[in-house]
């Protein structure tokens, strides 16, 4: 039984009442529960863990990679193979099948794995109070109505409701998104508070960052916000791919055909030619192995493989291998704020003293930027108060082992990242604190929002230098620092300012000073204060996410920014990010969320492209709310808040440097540089890798069309079949060890992200691309024939024309080939001498295998194949030439009935 279901241990929304009420829901004191109680909770909710999901057997698991059509005819084509006792490529055909079933099998469980990421960041132990005093417990023995202690470096053992605090922080990214930790408090907060509002609450698999606090446990295990995003994962359910409902879809069709034309070649043979009944069984069976093209799957496995390295060398690790092509029929993506398209390094964009307004250059933790225009006195002071009122430092970052000499290639925060911005600010004015002494320190806290220090500077004179929220510090001053020296504070000015700062989507923070004779201090002291400025602080934007963002556009590609951010900091960001225009765009808050209902949600959700202050249902709702749209959508994230959208998307994308280990395991894509323009370049990759499965689908159908069409027409017009079925299986074997694969190595199409995302749902290969490969096998069928009869009528031995046959159909395969390099324009250029390799080395294959055919004496005992003589090889050449120069003519009738 859980927390939430126990009687007598519930208590809703702890965050909105006062610590008493939660003791009296919770029947406990601030000094905690005996052993005896905690032992009877324990029995009664049971343990504070997350529990195993319910797990499928692995048989069951590896079967079910055998339930797909295309494996329903390699099995089918295998049985047959069977039947007609080859068991040599029996064997052959089910090692395909069971290789893409183990694939499949070793490459799945990643809700699973999810789940067990998310388990991972729960606490080991904890201190409570227990009898009376503190002491350490194993955290899976936490109740309802244990008062805890937290300390700095402490993970949160469970969901708990503070009632006592000292500078508390606490690290929320993983639930919130939010790049600063969060100050605690314990006043009850607004019962629509969203979770990164909830700053009366302590939340499990959180860190705790600076400060202390005591706190009464309200949820343990699945009743935990953890454990509610683990279910979260679980229901959220995975989509197939654009490609594997294409696959199947396409699968489904030509099983259908085969099946058809089988039948009606069955009807044909026995009513029209009256062909003996197990002739034209075998007759059927060789038309069957013609036209399955039982090397599709192995085909679209290794040209997604071969995509899976591309995209590694792009810093894009992918995990399931269709999720390779999903990315290039992504329509949307939504993409987290912080370290995804921003930097997650606070930067002092702008400073403002009662002199002047300053810009400041340069991104992040390096110092590496300049302030304009250059400032006077008024800039030092606020420059110093940025120095020295400072706990975090900078560390360089070098490219070798031993810092002498070696390469500074960044620079390391030790601190809080609103402490480092201000750090660097100092740095890049010159600024630096040397021989000056701190003799005491106010720190920071939530309850008055500034810290402190007293500073004594090498010349002696000491004084008071104090930072903090603008207006905490405002009404503690009584002057400010102009141009010729200290002034009346001008109130009005300066909240003007902080308006517009914040209007920017800013962070505001205050300096100010006074100078002192004091040996101590405290916050008594920080009276009458000489006001210095304002710094508006930022987490920048990737200036390659901009570009990228920029390119998505242009893809036809929209890009929503889902944070837990303000909303103001939000728009800002997304404007100058070219998110989006204008000062009106619209956004949608959490609040806003939780009062509309889904159907709500879809009418607006493909207007509104900032989301702020979400929480993980809202992200599902809203990948959902797209999904309903036929959006095809990947998602980012990064904290375990996200793993369930990540789950549900259809491409979940995680952050490899920052990400959880549970958002990771969620996800289809890791990117290893946590890069937006990593996304941009995996899109174009997964573009270009189905365009190149599209071209070898297209280019692989007419060796079985062709093939099939031959024996089809033998059997139809009652004459010799042109082809062994021993010759079919060497025909489909040489090229697809050859040429099958040549087309997975194409470079990306010109302009290939400056056309729209294609349509999700349909068939891989469209009823204008079936007609045009139902041509090209006619073509190559046709032209077998007549390469065929032509030999025959010469007087040559049917050996003889069966071979010149074979060579017909792998050199017409080869023409063909040249032709599929640019299906969308002509061939006929010198590009198709360049760009891959792969073609021509496989090209050279062919001929080495068909000269290997053609004069190995122990081909001829086992295809019965014969040698050729030069004028034998003239009309299998001829043909092939007529054959790619009649294609190009085709393409071209396409490409003008296109226009």
């Amino acid at each position: 039984m859980s927390a939430l279901s126990a009687p007598g241990l519930v208590i809703d929304r702890p965050y909105a009442q006062d610590a008493a009420a939660v003791e009296r829901a919770l029947r406990t004191t601030q000094g905690g529960l005996s052993s005896s109680d905690a032992r009877a909770r324990r029995d009664q909710v049971g343990a504070n863990e997350l529990p195993e999901p319910a797990r499928t057997p692995a048989w069951r698991r590896f079967l079910g990679h055998f339930n797909d059509t295309l494996i329903y005819i390699l099995l089918g084509a295998a049985a047959i193979k069977a039947v007609m006792g080859d068991w040599l490529d029996f064997w052959v055909i089910m090692t395909v099948a069971v290789i893409n079933a183990v694939i499949g099998y070793v490459q799945e469980g990643r809700a699973e794995k999810a789940l067990a990421g998310i388990r991972g960041m729960l606490s080991a132990d904890a201190t409570a109070r227990r009898d009376g005093s503190w002491t350490t417990v194993a955290a899976r023995d936490l109740v309802p109505g244990d008062v805890v202690r937290l300390a700095p470096g402490d993970k949160v053992p469970a969901d708990a409701r503070l009632i006592q605090v000292a500078q508390l922080r606490i690290d929320e990214a993983a639930l919130t998104g939010e790049s600063v930790p969060s100050s605690k408090q314990t006043d009850a907060v607004a019962s629509d508070a969203g979770i990164g509002d909830r700053s009366s609450m302590a939340y499990s698999g959180t860190i705790v960052s600076a400060g202390q606090g005591v706190a009464i446990v309200t949820a343990t295990g699945s009743a935990t916000e953890i454990g509610r995003i683990q279910q979260l994962v679980g229901d959220a359910g995975s989509l197939a791919t654009p490609l594997t409902k294409q696959l199947d879809a396409f699968g489904k069709v030509l099983t259908l055909v085969i099946l058809g034309m089988a039948a009606v070649m069955m009807l044909i043979g026995r009513y029209l030619h009256q062909m003996p009944f197990p002739e034209l069984i075998s007759a059927t069976i060789g038309f069957a192995v013609a036209a399955i093209p039982e090397g599709l799957p192995a085909l679209v496995t290794i040209t997604l493989a071969l995509g899976v390295q591309q995209m590694a060398r792009r810093n894009a690790i992918t995990r399931k291998l269709p999720a390779v092509e999903a990315l290039g029929s992504v329509t949307t993506v939504c993409s987290d704020k912080t370290g995804t398209l921003t930097r997650n390094e606070m930067t002092v964009r702008t400073m403002i003293t009662p002199v002047r307004r300053y810009e400041v250059s340069g991104l992040g933790y390096d110092p590496d930027g300049a302030i304009a225009p250059g400032g006077g006195g008024d800039l030092s002071a606020l420059l110093a108060v940025a120095d020295l009122c400072n706990d975090a430092h900078l560390e360089r970052v070098f490219a070798g082992a031993q810092p002498e000499g070696a390469r500074t290639v960044g620079w390391s925060l030790i601190g809080e990242p609103t402490e480092g911005a201000l750090k660097v600010v100092a740095m890049k004015g010159g600024v630096e604190g040397g021989g000056t002494r701190r003799l005491a320190v106010v720190p920071f806290d939530s309850a008055h929002k500034f810290m402190a220090t007293l500073d004594e500077a090498g010349s002696g004179s000491r004084a008071i230098l104090v930072k903090g929220a603008p207006d905490r510090i405002l009404e503690r001053s009584l002057t400010q620092r102009g141009a010729h020296g200290s002034e009346p504070l001008d109130i009005p000015f300066w909240e003007a300012a902080v308006d517009a700062l914040s209007a920017e989507g800013l962070r505001v923070l205050a300096g100010a000073r006074k100078p002192t004779r004091a040996d101590d201090l405290s916050a008594d002291d920080l009276v009458d204060l000489e006001f210095l400025g304002l710094w508006g602080i930022l987490d920048p934007p990737r200036p390659e996410a901009i570009d990228a963002i920029a390119d998505c556009h242009a893809a036809g590609i929209r890009v929503k920014m889902i944070t837990g951010d303000h909303a103001g900091t939000a728009v800002a960001i997304s404007r100058e990010m070219g998110l989006v225009t204008g000062d009106d765009a619209p956004v949608l808050t959490g609040a806003e969320l939780e009062r509309m209902s889904q159907d709500e949600l879809a009418k607006v959700v493909q207007s509104v492209d900032v989301y702020a202050r979400t929480s993980p249902e809202h992200k599902i709702r809203i990948v959902r709310a797209l999904q309903s749209h036929r959006e095809v959508v990947a998602m980012t994230g990064d904290g375990v808040n996200d793993a369930p959208a990540l789950t549900r998307a259809d491409v979940g994308i995680a952050m490899g440097i920052k990400g959880t280990e549970a958002t990771k395991e969620a996800a289809e894509i890791v990117l290893a540089d946590d890069n937006f323009a990593t996304i941009r370049s995996a899109i174009a990759e997964g573009r270009r890798i189905y365009d190149n499965l599209r071209k070898s689908v297209v280019f692989l159908l007419p060796t079985n069309g062709a093939q099939s069409l031959v024996i089809l027409a033998a059997v139809l017009f009652g004459f010799t079949l042109p082809l062994s079925p021993v010759q079919v299986l060497w025909v489909n074997m040489v090229t697809a060890v050859t040429l099958s694969l040549a087309l997975a190595y194409e470079p990306a199409e010109r302009g290939i992200m400056a056309r729209p995302p294609r349509g999700p749902g349909g068939s891989l290969i469209a009823g204008r691309e079936l007609g045009f490969v139902g041509v090209v096998s006619v073509l190559i069928g046709g032209a077998t024939l007549g390469v065929f009869g032509i030999s025959l009528s010469l007087g040559t031995d049917i050996d003889v024309a069966r071979t010149e046959a074979v060579a017909m159909l792998a050199f017409g395969q080869l023409a063909y080939l040249l032709n599929c390099r640019f299906l969308g324009r002509t061939s006929l250029t010198l590009d198709i001498l360049r760009g891959n390799p792969v073609t021509w080395w496989s090209a050279g294959a062919l001929v080495a295998l068909q000269l290997v055919y053609t004069y190995a004496p122990f081909m001829h005992a086992l295809f019965g194949s014969e040698p050729l003589t030069l004028v034998g090889w003239a009309l299998p050449i001829g043909f092939s030439v007529a054959i790619f120069l009649a294609v190009e003519m085709l393409k071209a009738v396409r490409s003008r009935a296109r226009r």
